[in-house]
């Protein structure tokens, strides 16, 4: 695999790092995450003229041609500086499912509004009782009246909120096909019968439970031809795992240099506390798990574009390994910070708090080890 960047690529990244650096100085972050919203649409539109939205979409859809290598760059500057945004939900969560899943007319109609930052979708797919499992959907779409009538629930929708329109799952009992299957349709978000209850998560993004009570929408909100959706949610939730692998992984470097320049400055018994060789010997585990992890990300993002079964083993592997040496990052910064670092007033501890998330979202280290096992045995 060839992992050096192109021209165009390395100044696109340092674009958005000198973009994300100015946008989000901790303070002014905190001040963005308090907010109702969570995020200030003025920095959504700054990075959105900046091309990130665009960043992974195709030319004819208003996209610059890009792909995972760029949403690559975009989550490991995202990480770096704990930028909370509606980016996940909307490129590349409700963004990815309409491209891979729509017809070229539908693509052609949505993404350009996603590309170009005015237009918000979210991915409306998780259920109480399927957890991190993708097929299990109770949510129904039945033909009435030449469209559809969506009833269920949705629950943790990643910035639901603050979508224009929201993906949804749901079981199609007269699907096209003849067979039923699981559909993905597009609900606008103010539309009557849609219920949405927001709150915080654990790092300061924000989420929402869906309430979808006899929502009637017609016959193009569904995407595609109908049918079995499954494989375009499993390879949504593909690029997913890959963004928020980078993501953490950038976060697991700033949390290393972060607490290096620390150690190198903070004294105690008159010396340095880096001059101690039990710190030095933790930091090299540290500066390990880093490298670790981007070269699983590495791997994660090339892979995005190869068949389904390597795709996943890939995605699962990374997600596994990253979820649990970005946790064991984290708390060792937070720990070597000593008290400081058990407060909210210095960004470690928000380090900690997006690894943690991390390893919740999309299924955990113990989930992602038996999805790896399980499609090795099919391999």
């Amino acid at each position: 695999m060839d992992f050096t960047l192109s021209e165009e690529q390395a100044l696109f990244r340092d674009s958005v790092e000198r973009t994300v650096a100015d946008l989000f100085p901790f303070a002014r972050r905190q001040a963005a995450v308090a907010t109702e919203e969570g995020y200030r649409e003025d920095d959504w539109r700054r990075l959105a003229g900046l091309g990130c939205m665009a960043a992974p979409f195709p030319e004819a859809c208003g996209g610059l041609g890009g792909g995972p290598e760029e949403l690559m760059l975009i989550a490991e500057r995202f990480g770096r500086h704990l930028a909370n945004l509606p980016f996940l939900a909307s490129v590349v969560l409700g963004g990815h499912a309409v491209l891979f899943g729509g017809t070229e007319a539908q693509r052609e109609a949505i993404l350009p509004g996603v590309a170009d930052g005015s237009v918000k979708l979210a991915l409306a797919h998780g259920e109480r009782r399927a957890r991190f499992d993708l097929a299990p959907v109770s949510t129904v779409a039945r033909a009435e009246d030449g469209g559809y009538v969506v009833s269920g629930r949705k629950d943790v929708v990643l910035y639901g909120r603050a979508a224009d329109r929201l993906v949804v799952s749901a079981r199609l009992p007269d699907g096209r096909d003849g067979g039923g299957g699981t559909g993905l349709l597009l609900v606008p978000g103010d539309a009557e019968g849609v219920g949405r209850s927001s709150y915080a998560t654990h790092d300061g993004g924000r989420a929402c439970n869906v309430l979808l009570d006899d929502v009637r929408v017609g016959t193009d909100a569904l995407l595609g031809a109908g049918g079995d959706a499954l494989d375009v949610l499993e390879r949504v939730i593909d690029h997913g795992i890959a963004f928020l692998c980078a993501d953490a992984a950038g976060s697991m470097w700033r949390v290393y240099e972060t607490t290096l320049e620390y150690l190198k400055t903070r004294s105690q018994f008159g010396r340095t506390l880096g001059s101690f060789q039990a710190l030095q010997h933790r930091m090299v585990d540290v500066y390990t798990s880093c490298e670790l992890a981007r070269s699983m990300v590495f791997e994660a993002t090339l892979n995005l574009g190869a068949d389904a079964a390597t795709r996943s083993r890939a995605a699962s592997a990374a997600k596994a390994a990253i979820g649990e040496a970005a946790r064991g990052v984290c708390e060792e910064g937070v720990q070597l910070h000593g008290g400081v670092g058990m407060t909210m007033d210095v960004p470690v501890g928000h380090h900690l708090k997006r690894a943690m998330v991390m390893n919740a979202t999309f299924g955990d280290a113990r989930h992602h080890l038996a999805r790896y096992a399980r499609l090795g045995r099919a391999a």
